[in-house]
């Protein structure tokens, strides 16, 4: 696990009655343990192994998380890339908070220490998609500083099943 340079743990209170330590870290490639004890609403769905083991294997991606207790409780990842005729960016692919930790700044500290991680890469821009009618991620993106620029996404699926991939095969 690699601290921050700006990586501090501060105490939150967690609701009227208790507090927590929450701290912020970004993980490297031989962080993939701390991925078992995962607040339940953090990720889309559950953690694999494999994916886990092929992301933080990956130097271009960036997952920070936020640890409470030695459960994560929050993450961001990111991918930094080139083109050959533009430096480096950072792609921002999500924040996930946990609903027991919502609403304590965990999601600004998490985008904070990703944004912070682009610098020291070289990225000259980091961007994020989300929904028009997010609110919540609309805040936390104008709230670092963010613009909100005019965007149109398109999806394609490519038909892949990965039930039908052995274990340990990846798309690289």
């Amino acid at each position: 696990m690699t601290d921050l340079p700006f990586s501090r743990t501060v105490s939150e209170a967690a609701s009227a009655n208790s507090s927590m330590t929450v701290e912020i870290r970004l993980l490297g490639t031989g962080d993939a343990n701390i991925l078992a004890r995962v607040g339940h609403d953090v990720f889309d769905g559950p953690v694999d192994p494999r994916w886990t083991a092929e992301f933080l294997a990956d130097p271009r991606h960036h997952l920070a998380i936020a640890l409470d207790a030695g459960c994560v409780v929050g993450m961001a990842s990111a991918l930094h890339y080139v083109h050959p005729d533009k430096a480096p960016d950072l792609w921002i692919n999500e924040v996930g908070v946990a609903s027991t930790h919502r609403s304590q700044g965990i999601g600004r500290r998490l985008l904070d220490a990703l944004l912070e991680h682009g610098r020291t890469l070289g990225c000259r821009e980091a961007w994020v998609l989300t929904d028009e009618t997010n609110a919540v991620a609309r805040r936390l993106y104008s709230s670092a500083g963010g613009v909100d620029s005019p965007a149109v996404m398109y999806t394609f699926e490519l038909d892949i099943d990965d039930s039908e991939w052995p274990d340990g095969m990846s798309i690289a």
